[in-house]
């Protein structure tokens, strides 16, 4: 898939937020950094996309986010990257979709987690999960 970086940010005059603003602060689950001083999130991998091509005037858009995991076979790349999305459906207004991926030939499984991240039932699912909320909501403490 091949995607363009944005240009434009279509975010209202009032908010200026931008994605890399919500998600670079988030704690890496396994060290003491955050996603964005580990480089698992960077500007150059964000994009905004109409979510309607067809439909000049829709509101809607599409944020993708490219995860980088630190090391090939990261065992919490899912996790990170559920934190990330948390992050952002609660951040962004809501006619932004939320696209979590790991960025191609960054880990071992990519294709695996990006299934896993790219369905709502299994998403759903693991947002069900005590524990998993747990790990999230204290990856979510260094938010602003």
């Amino acid at each position: 898939m091949r995607y363009l970086p944005y240009q434009h940010i279509l975010f209202s005059s009032r908010s200026l937020t931008l994605p890399i603003d919500l998600i670079k602060s988030i704690s890496d689950p396994e060290h003491p950094l955050s996603l964005g001083e580990l480089a698992v999130v960077s500007l150059p991998d964000i994009f905004i996309k109409p979510t309607l091509p067809n439909v000049p005037d829709s509101p809607l858009q599409t944020v993708t986010i490219l995860i980088t995991p630190t090391i090939t076979h990261c065992s919490l790349a899912t996790v990170i990257g559920l934190g990330v999305r948390v992050r952002l459906e609660q951040s962004l207004p809501p006619r932004f979709r939320v696209d979590v991926r790991i960025k191609e030939g960054t880990h071992s499984t990519g294709d695996e987690v990006n299934k896993q991240l790219g369905d709502k039932e299994r998403v759903a699912a693991a947002l069900e999960n005590g524990a998993l909320m747990q790990v999230i909501a204290k990856m979510m403490e260094t938010c602003q």
